[in-house]
């Protein structure tokens, strides 16, 4: 959602609305009473946000078209995904696989994702029963909107409730990717293979049965909550063990305080539970880890920074040296880009405009302006202790994320409902606000309640998505031709006049999980020696050089020189690739 809309329609909305604080209008004392009915049927209220989620994702996309994958990350959760779906765990390394080296993925010892397998597990579902893996995003939006609804019910009244799940929703579908650069665009989680939604959903299981259990130890809560902690680890590690620990520290003390529920009565619905999911869930990540990595406690994302990275994950360790890079390319990334970005972060002026920078991007992202509004109410209500536990596991969330030198809105998924948890209990001390006999404050929240969705419908529409990077566009769009003609094709990629920095996101070079299987291979040019070796793996394939030059968007596909005329197959003609008219350059970041 743009926040320039947004700002420049809030002193509108506030005129408009102070003069009804006196004696609100009939209707909506009406709306008032409907609202509260629907929300007091607690199910219903849960399976309409969750709905309304995954069909304003639908929307957005039927309005701007099926999603492009733009950035590394996406190309990486793909392949994970492609793997799951061809009912393996990871993929044998190719004998070529130097060739098919690229971003955020590893190919030895195994050739697989580096990230956590949740989302991958997703996308699978999606490509395996759909065929689309995107509706699988659009479906854990809707649960994870409908988990926010049912953990806010478990602290505030259903009408509240329902009103933060609405919000809440309303701003994780159309808000945008705060980038390095500022900019925002529509459908950041639910029209993209980043994340977010997933770990959204573990924060929300996770809080929401802490609050259950500590008034009515059942164990339905308690798996529940497992199933939580599950989904923080294999999609946000790291945050959900922030997030975690303020939940872990609430139950111990539940759990050994005055007040404790009998001992048995604790470990037959609690522990028991909660321990036999996590024992399975710790089981299946070990087992993953090791068909991935060899080793049961080695991450495949510690086996892909060790092999590419000189950066270390957190601010206060020491640089590694620089690995063997087999490209250009990677290297120019990693030593570039990445690297300063990691020396930006050791200097503590840089550190502190960076740390600004975050927390800007985390507030735009999740609040947006209309929702900073009632944000300055928050202090009157940390008189309960559980409104200080959701800001202490908002605190130690960001605290984490400012000692890494890298940061994403969706790295603080974990945390979105204890976010939504402080909105909607700042809404509830702005609601009873007055002055001279003003109710103010119930204007407010109806400005906000009404004017809210209204708002998402009018920024949307106004904002149109950014397109997809040129290079992306024009790999779709190859990659389309050539899959249209007779046979199968190799296309080596030869980048012109790489940038000092590196190229970011605008990487060409990626490919299925079973490579050899694949219509379309994408390799990296090397020296012509070791191009011909390539060249005589693939024999019956079509050979094509694509020279990219990035910064002038200028692409050219050409059969490829070195191919000996003998084993090759007459090139077929090539259907004409359509480009951006104005191709906007993507965000980089690794």
């Amino acid at each position: 959602m743009n926040n320039l809309i947004e700002l420049l329609t809030l002193p509108l909305a506030f005129l408009l609305l102070v003069p009804v604080g006196r004696h609100l209008p009939f209707g909506l004392h009406a709306a008032g009473r409907w609202f509260t009915r629907l929300a007091g049927r607690r199910w219903l209220a849960v399976l309409l946000v969750g709905l309304g989620a995954t069909t304003g994702c639908v929307v957005t996309t039927a309005v701007y078209g099926p999603p492009q994958p733009n950035f590394q990350d996406e190309y990486s959760y793909l392949l994970m995904a492609d793997t799951f779906a061809h009912g393996r765990l990871t993929n044998p390394p190719h004998p070529m696989w130097v060739h098919f080296e690229t971003f955020q993925v590893i190919h030895q010892p195994t050739y697989a994702s580096k990230y956590p397998p949740a989302q991958g597990v997703l996308l699978a579902l999606g490509q395996v029963l759909i065929g689309r893996p995107i509706v699988a995003v659009w479906l854990s939006m809707g649960l994870a909107c409908a988990a926010i609804c049912w953990a806010l019910q478990a602290w505030f009244p259903p009408r509240w409730a329902l009103l933060g799940a609405g919000l809440a929703t309303i701003r994780v579908v159309f808000s945008g990717h705060a980038a390095v650069a500022g900019d925002m665009t529509w459908g950041y989680w639910g029209c993209a293979y980043f994340g977010g939604a997933l770990s959204a959903l573990g924060g929300a299981l996770l809080y929401g049965s802490l609050r259950r259990l500590t008034r009515q130890p059942r164990t339905v809560y308690a798996l529940l909550m497992g199933l939580g902690v599950a989904l923080l680890a294999n999609s946000r590690p790291f945050e959900g063990l922030l997030v975690s620990l303020p939940a872990a520290a609430v139950l111990l003390g539940w759990m050994l305080g005055k007040n404790r529920p009998p001992v048995t009565l604790t470990a037959r619905r609690v522990l028991l539970p909660l321990l036999l999911v996590l024992g399975l869930i710790g089981a299946a990540m070990a087992t993953y880890n090791h068909a991935v990595t060899g080793s049961a406690l080695r991450m495949p994302y510690q086996v892909h920074e060790l092999a590419y990275s000189q950066c270390p994950l957190f601010l206060w360790q020491a640089e590694r040296p620089e690995p063997e890079y087999h490209h250009p390319i990677l290297k120019l990334f990693w030593t570039g880009w990445v690297l300063d970005l990691f020396h930006l972060h050791q200097s503590f002026p840089f550190w502190l405009a960076l740390t600004f920078i975050k927390c800007r991007q985390m507030v735009l992202f999740y609040l947006g302006v209309w929702l900073m509004i009632p944000m300055f109410g928050l202090w009157r209500a940390l008189r309960d202790a559980w409104v200080k536990l959701a800001l202490v596991g908002c605190g130690l969330l960001f605290g984490g994320l400012t000692l890494a030198y890298c940061y994403a809105p969706h790295y603080a998924a974990p945390a979105a409902v204890l976010i939504y948890l402080l909105v909607v209990a700042s809404l509830r001390q702005l609601w009873v606000w007055h002055r001279n006999g003003r109710r103010l404050g119930r204007s407010l929240v109806w400005g906000i309640a009404l004017g809210y969705p209204a708002l998402a419908a009018v920024s949307t529409w106004l904002e149109p998505p950014v397109p997809a990077d040129a290079t992306h566009l024009v790999r779709a769009g190859y990659r389309k031709s050539l899959e249209q003609q007779p046979g199968d094709h190799l296309v080596l990629v030869r980048y012109l006049h790489p940038r000092e920095r590196g190229l970011g996101h605008e990487d060409l070079v990626w490919n299925d999980a079973d490579i050899d299987g694949a219509r379309v291979v994408w390799a990296r040019e090397m020296d012509p020696d070791e191009d011909r070796k390539l060249l005589a793996y693939y024999p019956r394939r079509h050979a094509w050089l694509l020279e990219v030059e990035v910064d002038k968007h200028t692409f050219r596909l050409t059969p490829h020189p070195l191919r000996d005329s003998t084993n090759s197959l007459p090139a077929p003609p090539l259907a004409q690739t359509t480009l951006p008219k104005e191709p906007a350059a993507a965000p980089t970041g690794p």
